[in-house]
């Protein structure tokens, strides 16, 4: 994993996958900007990796606002004079409702940290590429921006769009020197799997029974992959997805 010196920003990085993937690229050797809407967690996370000797900065991070993340960027560029890698990982899932049965509210909440938190990092970290000549972005999407995710739709539709996000602004960007690619993970033990799983018991063994491995993925297997998109080994590949679902979209 060529990452040595890269600075990388990591969005909600207080957990699961997020977490997983800070202290991989710490790990390898990357500067990382642990960042969270929770700072308390984000600190936690900074701490670990300090301990086992990497470096890295905690920010608070509300990814929905715009001017948030403006700060994200300019901040990280001035503790570290430059960003290679943002990895946009920061999400929530829904309520679990039929179409006709989801809320405004809900909706809205869910668009607005999957889709628009997406889209404002990716805009304000590609002016910083820009002006580097050079830059690179993992989107964290899921296999439900890829096939289909009842009782799902706001956040079904918020994957589909990084999906589809990536793989416009890739095309836009290749002769720039700066490659976007996204990570679709399938079910993942994570704390929004676990939010599934405690709101209908009985979906545990209906999960892993669609799961050709029969098991749910682990947060270290999906950091692997963003890390290794993000390494100068894969200087060739943009506007991929990778997906990690232990063969259930076969």
């Amino acid at each position: 994993m060529e990452v040595k010196n890269k600075v990388v920003i990591v969005t909600g990085a207080g957990s699961g996958i997020g977490k997983a993937t800070a202290t991989h690229f710490a790990k390898h050797g990357a500067k990382v900007v642990v960042s969270d809407i929770n700072l308390e967690s984000a600190q936690k996370v900074v701490d670990e990796i300090v301990t086992n000797f990497g470096e890295a900065l905690p920010i608070k991070a509300n990814v929905a606002i715009y001017k948030e993340v403006e700060n994200l960027v300019q901040h990280t560029v001035a503790n570290f004079g430059k960003l290679d890698v943002i990895v946009n990982n920061a999400g929530i899932g829904p309520h679990l409702l039929r179409t006709h049965e989801s809320t405004l509210r809900d909706w809205d909440r869910v668009i607005s940290v999957n889709q628009t938190g997406v889209f404002y990092c990716m805009k304000v970290a590609l002016n910083q590429f820009l002006e580097q000549g050079y830059g690179n972005i993992v989107n964290i999407a899921s296999l439900a921006g890829l096939k289909a995710s009842p009782n799902n739709i706001s956040y079904s539709a918020s994957k589909f769009a990084v999906v589809g996000m990536t793989k416009s602004a890739a095309m836009e960007y290749a002769t720039k020197n700066i490659r976007i690619n996204a990570v679709c993970p399938g079910y993942t033990e994570s704390a929004l799997l676990n939010q599934l799983i405690n709101a209908k018991p009985e979906m545990d063994a209906i999960l892993k029974s669609v799961i050709p491995m029969k098991r749910y993925g682990k947060a270290d297997e999906i950091a692997d992959a963003v890390v290794w998109l993000a390494s100068d080994n894969t200087k060739f590949i943009t506007g991929q997805t990778i997906t990690l679902d232990g063969g259930t979209s076969l």
